[in-house]
């Protein structure tokens, strides 16, 4: 058996010799992961990136982030406390905050980062965090570093969240995807909010794949139910997906953004979010209000995925947003199926273990706003003509 790469002594003069035996294993596996870089002018049908709006390439989205650059320069200089924030930062927070619903709104250089400011600065020693066992990596890491006691309960299962819940009497903070990165299935959320209220506690809510999809014009799964603004929860986003640029924000009661401010690392000690993606998004944000059923369009397509896929035996995931994904016999067939998919002009992505919670590997499918009809049944009849067998 292998020894634990952690554990093990390493050879002398090679301090790093064990790298080899983890690629060795991970070839084993099939869970070889490799850059590939895309050109500007990708050939491919891309179902595989989030650009759920189509607003990436957007010409109103570009040139207003090459006219943030020209006038506030390549980088934010700082962190938001010093000289990172802009009059953009601001712009941006206040429309954020008032289009989904909520009193203040905070912009992260990434969702990733807003995710840990909001999951360790809310919690701590002796608090208890509830989280659903399929959570983003982002809040995974945000309990791990957050010195709180953490409990993983089954997925999307409020009554899970209810015992963990029940008996403890100090601060306590429930966290869950709003829609879930792998199957693109929509956490409970109401019933998730009933239950942190009859026990005191507050409800955190990853809105990534939700924000720009879901709610009246967009607004996201928490305006969806009717929680916006609500004052025991918060919010988290990505400006990277629907809004076509790049970094995350947390929003939420104004209290609980003054206190960010002060005592979230992720935002104290990082530089800010370039102007440039400052100003894409608060592009993309302004151009979703005005075109509203981008939102409605791009749920449509990921039906229409996924009612063509499963007509055609696949088996593929109901979607509640915009993901639509398909189960695959191993994770060898996924990444084999993917590269067909490729080579026949489309882009896919493939998750695999440990990107799976439940160890299933899976293509993944992301449904767009501008994608055509004619565009989703060459898609279709791509994943089907290259599928592998069960």
């Amino acid at each position: 058996m292998p020894q634990d790469p952690q554990n093990s002594s390493p050879a002398p003069g090679d301090p790093f010799g064990w790298l080899e035996e983890e690629r060795e294993r991970r070839r084993r596996a099939g869970l070889v992961r490799s850059l590939r870089p895309r050109p500007a002018d990708s050939p491919l049908l891309d179902l595989a990136g989030n650009d759920y709006l189509g607003l990436a390439r957007h010409p109103e989205v570009t040139a207003a982030a090459a006219d943030a650059a020209r006038r506030w320069g390549a980088g934010a200089t700082g962190s938001r406390l010093v000289t990172g924030s802009t009059e953009l930062h601001a712009e941006l927070e206040a429309e954020l905050a008032g289009f989904c619903g909520f009193e203040a709104a905070l912009v992260f250089s990434s969702g990733y980062a807003a995710n840990l400011a909001a999951v360790t600065a809310l919690t701590g020693r002796g608090t208890l965090v509830v989280s659903d066992a399929a959570n983003h990596a982002s809040l995974i890491d945000g309990c791990r570093l957050s010195r709180a006691g953490t409990a993983v309960v089954p997925h999307a299962d409020p009554d899970a969240v209810r015992k963990a819940l029940e008996g403890f009497h100090g601060r306590a903070l429930a966290v869950t995807d709003a829609v879930f990165s792998v199957d693109g299935d929509a956490a409970p959320l109401p019933e998730l909010a009933a239950v942190c209220r009859a026990h005191g506690a507050a409800l955190l809510v990853d809105d990534a794949h939700g924000l720009g999809v879901l709610g009246e014009g967009g607004r996201g799964a928490l305006h969806a139910a009717g929680l916006a603004g609500d004052p025991d929860v918060v919010a988290t986003v990505t400006l990277s997906k629907s809004l076509g640029s790049q970094g995350g924000a947390v929003l939420g009661p104004a209290r609980v953004i003054d206190h960010l401010v002060n005592a979230a690392r992720t935002f104290v000690f990082d530089t800010g979010l370039a102007p440039a993606a400052t100003g894409a998004a608060l592009a993309a944000l302004r151009l979703l209000r005005r075109e509203p059923g981008r939102a409605s369009r791009v749920r449509e397509a990921a039906r229409g995925l996924y009612e063509r896929l499963t007509a055609a035996g696949l088996d593929a995931a109901r979607p509640d947003a915009a993901v639509v994904s398909v189960r695959a016999p191993s994770p060898e067939s996924a990444l084999d199926w993917a590269a067909d998919c490729r080579d026949a002009g489309l882009a896919v992505g493939c998750f695999r273990p440990p990107s799976v919670p439940d160890g299933v590997s899976r293509l993944r499918l992301t449904a767009r706003a501008d994608l055509t009809d004619a565009e989703l049944g060459t898609a279709v009849a791509t994943v089907v003509r290259t599928a592998p067998a069960a």
